[in-house]
């Protein structure tokens, strides 16, 4: 019984939460990121660059906020913007985000070391 109750509390909560943002005048459809997905910046190296298709291929540490092992994958850049100035094999502290349709994005992107 906990269960179902908390389920519907949680519910209930979200709809409230939407409603009080809706009413704000912010639509947040036209967001592209979900702010509850965004992790703490991490450090990782770039493995390829792909500019025409604005995706980065890092091999990080353990992205805990978005309960992720370390692990060598693609991202997409938020900004393309973002994949200006990085070439293979740079150290980079960035900061991974989920999508809302669950694809992983670059918010920030920055060369610490070539």
């Amino acid at each position: 019984m906990i269960r179902p109750l908390a389920a519907t509390f949680a519910s209930i909560t979200a709809l409230t939460l939407a409603g009080a943002v809706l009413a704000q005048g912010h639509d947040h459809a036209q967001m592209p990121l979900s702010v509850a997905a965004k992790a703490a910046p991490a450090e990782g190296e770039v493995r390829k660059v792909d500019k025409a298709r604005g995706r980065v291929v890092l091999k990080h540490g353990p992205l805990t906020a978005l309960d992720m092992p370390a692990m060598t994958m693609e991202f997409t850049a938020s900004d393309p913007a973002l994949l200006a100035n990085v070439k293979e094999g740079d150290q980079v502290r960035f900061t991974p985000a989920r999508a809302k349709d669950g694809s992983l994005v670059v918010t920030s992107l920055e060369v610490l070391k070539r």
